[in-house]
């Protein structure tokens, strides 16, 4: 079995140092090669080392199965095939096992401590800037399965792999800032991939702003725009935006009860414009809808109902979902009304990504555009932000509300304005 790794692969798998641990993350744009570096090591290591015992995990288990795992069984698939290597995966213990008494162990990370039984000889972490600090100190103190006499030159291994941090967190405070002789940061710039097919980076070009293509395709560190959830939004991206009652009438629902926010737009073939939104405290959907009709009764185009896919299940409350109860609402007042939501909702760095692409994409073209009447999504374009040295969304607590109300207002209509976008023009990461 032979395999041609790109070079930073091929660094991340060799060890440069004679220090008992080695501490490495592959630090790579989308399509770098992660995640196949990851598992390969992971193999390599318990063919190596017989009887070795190793973690691989994630911050939720979905990605661990959906992502890492998958790896595994197409190396082990290749490897079996002109190899004959003998493994064993249990579905009831989440583990792959070696006929030479190596096993790996798949787990989330969600509870850490969980995990502090464990003795072991190496971990794999994927999306290594989502797990918390502790988490990865807690790993490191695991590093300690009994080596066997037959383990020549070994070394205990902690590995990862993740895109750039939008905020300079954790992993760049510990790789790049105060780096430790035996921890390694390896980069990967997704064009330096010479698998990915021809075209590949200049389309994520087309369809990133700047700072968003710099961070994932390029692998470049940095602070991405102080933290803020929206990329790039400038005075250029508001506008007095007519409303056109014989034009397609988009409403985006974000379902929270207080508040409901509810954006409406019209769209071109690769333009979006908002030019009004519905936001209302402690309010219902049948109200909503009401207070939608009072401002635009005579629309005559149809209106294209689109949002939280979350809305199309059923509440304890009610016999009806919120898109039926929007549907019947307003058929009842006369309008011609359409519903198009996706199966499921996307996860939100993908619904930001596509947002942020509309922004301005990196070639500089600005396909969003917001009316000064939408306070609310403005509200939260100049001030959702990330967490600071996380990739997650800083979401006000309640103590935080009840200090300050107008925190309430935070990512609702975001959540409504996104939903819009990732429809029509989704970004796979």
């Amino acid at each position: 079995m032979k395999y041609k790794l790109l070079k930073a692969q091929r660094e991340f798998l060799e060890i440069p140092h004679n220090y008992t641990l080695d501490v490495a993350v592959y630090q790579g744009g989308y399509g770098s090669g992660k995640t196949f570096a990851g598992s390969l090591l992971g193999i390599l290591l318990s063919i190596k080392f017989p009887g070795i015992r190793g973690l691989v995990g994630a911050q939720t288990y979905t990605l661990v199965r959906d992502t890492t795992l998958q790896s595994y069984f197409e190396h082990l698939e290749n490897m079996n095939f002109t190899e004959g290597i003998d493994y064993e995966w249990s579905s009831t213990l989440q583990k792959i096992s070696f006929k030479n008494g190596s096993e790996i162990l798949f787990r989330h990370f969600d509870e850490p401590n969980k995990l502090k039984s464990l003795n072991l000889g190496f971990a794999e972490i994927e999306e290594m800037s989502d797990i918390p600090y502790d988490t990865f100190k807690m790993l490191i103190s695991r590093m300690r399965q009994k080596i066997k006499p037959w383990w020549k030159n070994f070394t205990y291994r902690i590995f990862g792999h993740t895109n750039p941090e939008m905020q300079r967190g954790w992993v760049y405070k510990t790789f790049v800032d105060n780096t430790a002789p035996n921890y390694r940061l390896i980069t990967a710039p997704t064009t330096e991939n010479i698998y990915l097919p021809e075209g590949f980076c200049e389309e994520l070009k087309k369809l990133y702003d700047e700072q968003y293509y710099k961070i994932f395709v390029l692998a470049q560190n940095g602070e991405y725009n102080n933290g803020l959830v929206v990329k790039d939004f400038s005075e250029e991206n508001i506008r007095d935006i007519q409303y056109c009652p014989d034009m397609d009438l988009h409403i985006s629902c974000d379902f929270n009860v207080d508040p409901m926010a509810w954006v409406l737009a019209h769209k071109t073939d690769d333009k979006v414009f908002y030019f009004d939104e519905i936001v209302m405290e402690n309010t219902t959907t049948a109200k909503a809808c009401d207070e939608f009709c009072r401002r635009y009764p005579n629309h005559k185009a149809r209106i294209i109902i689109n949002g939280d896919a979350s809305g199309d299940n059923r509440s304890c409350t009610s016999e009806y979902t919120n898109y039926v109860i929007i549907k019947k609402k307003l058929l009842k007042y006369g309008y011609d009304v359409d519903i198009k939501i996706k199966a499921f909702n996307p996860p939100i760095k993908n619904r930001i990504a596509a947002f942020n692409a509309k922004v301005r994409s990196a070639d500089g073209e600005i396909c969003l555009y917001v009316d000064k009447k939408c306070e609310k999504l403005l509200y939260n374009i100049y001030n959702l932000k990330y967490r600071e040295g996380s990739s997650k969304i800083d979401i006000p607590t309640y103590q935080q509300i009840k200090q300050s109300k107008e925190l309430k207002f935070l990512s609702h209509p975001m959540d409504a304005a996104s939903y819009l976008v990732d429809y029509y023009w989704p970004i796979k990461l």
